[in-house]
């Protein structure tokens, strides 16, 4: 039986504590791998040193503190798991990551950070559902 990979997008909204509450419960149930993701904003590509090198550090010390209490738990709960922190747009991210890395399944939350209202699921979870060669949980 080949090992399970599970594809987590976290993104820093409450949404996310769920999501990867569920990624553990089905990872205890199927051993599975946690890959988790956080797509943080793109970097400046019109700033010049030394600028551009505090933005895309600044960036990527802020993508560590959205994952980190995720990571934390997944490791207190004895899950395998490893981490990507991959550019915007997250829809893309998402779904190229869980093809290239032959996830059996992401699991995301229906709203991330925006949160907009009348959608029946936000544009990341629209995206990667269109996107994606694997099955899709979404978790409300």
């Amino acid at each position: 039986m080949t090992q399970k990979k599970f594809l987590t997008a976290v993104d820093g909204s409450e949404h996310s504590v769920k999501v990867v509450d569920k990624a553990i419960e089905l990872s205890e149930i199927y051993n599975a791998e946690i890959i988790l993701i956080h797509c943080h904003k793109k970097f400046p590509t019109i700033l010049g040193e030394p600028y551009k090198e505090q933005a895309v550090s600044s960036t990527l010390l802020e993508a560590e503190k959205v994952v980190k209490p995720h990571l934390n738990k997944l490791a207190e709960n004895g899950i395998r798991h490893s981490k990507r922190l991959m550019e915007e747009p997250a829809g893309t991210q998402i779904a190229n990551v869980a093809e290239i890395e032959k996830c059996d399944m992401i699991i995301m939350g229906s709203r991330g950070l925006t949160n907009l209202e009348g959608l029946i699921v936000g544009s990341t979870t629209h995206r990667v559902l269109h996107l994606a060669t694997c099955s899709v949980l979404v978790v409300k």
